[in-house]
């Protein structure tokens, strides 16, 4: 019996094998990717070191920095930022109006009241003084004569030798000629005073600054920035501003007749310069601002305080003695206010609510919730809570250091040997 021939486009039948339904390969897929699945989550979620939280409580301990709560002093100094402003400053100006013929001072110099900084041309009121004095003495040789006639007439009328009426009439003479001397007379001092002001002098102790006009200009009676700008360097004031809520504590000492030194630092509030003392607290307060304002006073000896400069003012209110001072940076804020993180003996942690007081940029002091002599944690908070337990970095290396230092000191013996 024959055997039909194969086409050649036929599989054969020991190599073809059937395909798996699709259901079949979708099950095979999702089951690799669910066992995967399981083995990344056991392979993450097992306890690494002897487990999670509880390794915080009880293994190794958390290291952090401490510090202890000490009884000193503490300074109450307030810092406000400030202005410097001269006691006088003076905008030294012409009274009248003329050329002005010659300045006197150099610009910056150090000038004393009554030095003479500028002159005014004086000889149009040279000519109007001779004018009033020329009036003047006329006036009063016409008093003079007025004067004699009246005494003559007087004589008269005792002897009934002359009218009542002409006797009266020479008295109000004299009297008319007397009101006119005295005009005269006020027309020559008000030209002495003219020529006076032409000498314009400095009213006050100070520095001069940058002349405003040059000789031979015409200036006239208060013009605009005057000749010049006089100020006060020695002594100098700066004024700041005082919170409202810190009246009372600065009010009490200044009513006690105490001094209250303030210091200038720069504007940086990073170098002092100068040091001073409180010498006014304004009568009233800044209602827009809640605030009122203070003067103190520098010598400013060395001139290193400058008009308008911002400075800050460190005002030493008081200081307290005795107080419980902690570092600044061992206060916690949480819920019920602040707290620390005080170090027991067996080293583990307890959380500690404290009330504050006065505090400056490296201590508070602590009202309540802390005893002298205690320890408080600085640095590496981050990590703690009530129980935990702590190690000290600075305490680990004094105790491993005696250890340390005794192979060193056998050196110089095994050299020998």
């Amino acid at each position: 019996m024959d055997t039909p021939n194969q086409s050649p486009s036929s599989p054969s039948p020991t190599s073809s094998r059937p395909n798996p339904p699709p259901r079949r390969r979708r099950l095979l897929v999702w089951g690799g990717v669910g066992a995967l699945a399981v083995m990344l989550a056991v392979a993450f979620l097992r306890p690494h070191g002897g487990g999670g939280k509880k390794h915080d409580a009880n293994g190794t301990p958390q290291p952090v920095a401490v510090a202890t709560v000490h009884a000193g002093d503490m300074p109450f100094v307030l810092t406000e930022l400030g202005t410097v402003v001269p006691i006088t400053n003076v905008t030294v100006q012409s009274r009248i109006d003329g050329y002005l013929m010659q300045v006197l001072f150099t610009e910056g110099q150090h000038v004393h009241k009554g030095d003479l900084l500028a002159l005014i041309d004086t000889r149009p009121y040279d000519v109007l003084l001779a004018q009033y004095e020329g009036q003047l003495a006329q006036d009063v040789a016409q008093l003079q004569k007025a004067r004699v006639d009246n005494a003559r007439y007087q004589t008269l009328i005792r002897q009934n030798s002359v009218a009542a009426m002409t006797a009266k009439d020479q008295q109000f003479l004299v009297e008319q000629y007397e009101g006119t001397v005295k005009a005269d007379q006020a027309l020559v001092d008000n030209e002495k005073l003219q020529i006076q002001y032409c000498h314009i002098i400095a009213p006050v102790d100070g520095r001069v600054g940058i002349r405003q006009v040059d000789a031979g200009n015409y200036i006239t009676a208060g013009q605009t920035n005057g000749l010049v700008i006089l100020t006060q360097m020695q002594p100098i004031s700066v004024i700041f501003t005082l919170p409202e809520n810190d009246i009372g504590p600065v009010a009490e000492r200044l009513h006690a007749g105490n001094a209250l030194a303030v210091e200038a630092w720069d504007s940086s509030n990073e170098h002092k310069i100068a040091d001073g003392q409180v010498s006014v607290l304004d009568s009233q307060i800044d209602t827009s601002t809640g605030t009122v304002r203070m003067r103190a006073i520098f010598p400013n000896n060395e001139e290193t305080l400058f008009p308008n400069q911002f400075v800050n003012a460190h005002l030493m209110v008081t200081t307290e003695h005795g107080v419980l001072l902690v570092p600044t940076n061992a206060l916690q804020t949480g819920p019920n206010g602040q707290f620390v993180y005080v170090v027991k003996a067996d080293h583990t942690v307890d959380i500690r609510d404290v009330k504050t007081g006065h505090a400056n940029d490296s201590m508070t002091v602590v009202t309540s919730g802390l005893k002298d002599g205690e320890t408080v944690v600085t640095d590496g908070v981050d990590h703690l809570r009530s129980g935990i337990k702590v190690s000290i970095p600075a305490e680990t290396a004094t105790t491993a250091a005696p250890a340390d230092a005794a192979p060193a000191s056998q050196t110089p013996a095994s050299k020998q040997g």
